[in-house]
């Protein structure tokens, strides 16, 4: 995630490389990202909290408690926290941070390409301009929406962990294509195309995927008799289960 908000800051927010610094404790990582996209490294965590006015705490969520107590003591009330981990609350950051200005976040992995989505609340510290200005830096790698804190964890599962689902289902579309005679790299392409354009129908029609579905299935024909046997299968009970124990998963992290 790191290198796609590096990335969407660079390319979409024009954010010169020389006010930006990031820091990781493997230097072959900071080569990589120093080569790349020539920004400022370091492996020093407390250089980037001085430095920084906005920092993206973006590290796995098991690594919260020990990189906030090494950074904690060099925040001040003028910097910005943007965190990206599942399951840390702001009460959670305040109790260890203090009173700071913290923007909770969850993007995907589709920021890579400028398609991320990422849930975005903030806390009380955050004045109304500030929290404008994250925004445009998050919607540099995507879509960026606010949302109340009680939907952070819905958030992980309909978007920060869907991509996986996705994948799954564009790998198992090529499969069953490749089952059928259509080479490998054809199968991939036209299935992640189709899967592609069907989001993006959803999002400029504004119709309901139901809709949208109805309109493939003619009677009696090949759709609707896909359509019986994911249903079939239960294709949709499976997807929502999937999510309910995903967000579980977020409210327990």
């Amino acid at each position: 995630m790191s290198s796609a908000i590096i990335s969407g800051l660079i390319n979409k927010a024009t954010m010169e490389p020389a006010k930006i610094i990031a820091s990781d404790a493997f230097e072959a990582t900071l080569k990589t990202a120093s080569d790349k996209f020539n920004i400022n490294t370091t492996s020093d965590n407390t250089l980037v909290a001085k430095e920084a006015e906005v920092i993206f705490l973006a590290v796995k969520p098991q690594y919260y408690e020990a990189v906030i107590a090494e950074i904690k003591d060099q925040i001040t009330s003028d910097q910005i926290i943007v965190t990206i981990a599942p399951g840390k609350t702001l009460s959670w950051l305040e109790e260890r941070f203090g009173q700071v200005k913290i923007v909770r976040t969850m993007p995907n992995t589709p920021a890579l390409v400028g398609e991320g989505v990422t849930g975005v609340c903030r806390n009380s510290q955050v004045y109304d301009g500030e929290f404008q200005y994250i925004m445009s830096l998050i919607s540099s790698f995507g879509v960026a929406e606010d949302i109340p804190e009680s939907l952070m964890d819905v958030c992980v599962s309909v978007s920060g962990s869907s991509p996986a689902y996705v994948f799954m289902f564009i790998e198992a579309m090529a499969d069953a294509a490749v089952a059928d005679g259509m080479p490998r790299d054809k199968a991939y392409k036209f299935a992640a195309q189709a899967v592609y354009g069907s989001a993006k129908m959803v999002l400029e029609t504004g119709m309901h995927p139901g809709a949208l579905k109805d309109m493939v299935c003619s009677p009696g024909g090949t759709t609707i008799e896909a359509v019986r046997v994911l249903e079939e299968k239960g294709f949709r009970s499976s997807v929502i289960e999937a999510m309910k124990a995903c967000t579980a998963k977020a409210k327990g992290l």
